[in-house]
C-alpha cells in the first residue's frame, strides 16, 4: 500500500510542478507583451495618464500611484509606463480616499478576463494590440 501512495504522491507533484512552469511560462511571455506594449505607446506618443483604482465594492474611485494606460474600457486593469501590469482594484479605504493608493504590479495573464462572463475574456496580445492600434482616441 505505502509503495502505490508514494507513487501516488510522486505523481500528483509531478503534475503540480508541471503546471507551476507552465503558468511561469505564460507569464513571463505575458510579460514580455505588457513591456513591449509600453514601449510601443510611449514611441506612439499615446498618452499616458494617472490611474485610477476601483474598491472591490465598486463604489468608490482612488488615485493611484500609477501612470500609464488602461486596457479595459472598464479601467479595471492598465500597463505603468514602466512596462508593469496592474489590477485596479483595491479595498475601501478612507485613507485612500484621501491620499490615494499604492497598487502593486501584477502578474499578467495570457488571456485577459479568463474565467470572466462570456464575451468578456481575449487574448492578451490582441487586448494590447486594440489599445494600441486606438492611440489617444481610445475611451
Amino acid at each position: 500500500m505505502d509503495g502505490n501512495r508514494d507513487e501516488d504522491t510522486a505523481r500528483r507533484l509531478a503534475q503540480a510542478n508541471a503546471l507551476e512552469r507552465r503558468r511561469l511560462a505564460e507569464v513571463a511571455q505575458a510579460a514580455t507583451l505588457v513591456r513591449q506594449f509600453a514601449a510601443d505607446a510611449a514611441a506612439a506618443g499615446i498618452v499616458s495618464e494617472r490611474l485610477t483604482a476601483r474598491s472591490y465594492d465598486g463604489r468608490s474611485r482612488y488615485r493611484t500611484d500609477v501612470t500609464g494606460w488602461y486596457l479595459r474600457r472598464d479601467h479595471s486593469v492598465g500597463v505603468g509606463t514602466d512596462g508593469e501590469f496592474y489590477v485596479l482594484s483595491v479595498p475601501a479605504s478612507l485613507r485612500g480616499r484621501l491620499t490615494g493608493v499604492s497598487v502593486p504590479p501584477a502578474e499578467p495573464p495570457l488571456e485577459l478576463g479568463k474565467g470572466g462572463r462570456d464575451g468578456e475574456s481575449m487574448p492578451m496580445a490582441q487586448a494590447l494590440q486594440q489599445r494600441l492600434d486606438a492611440g489617444n482616441s481610445w475611451r
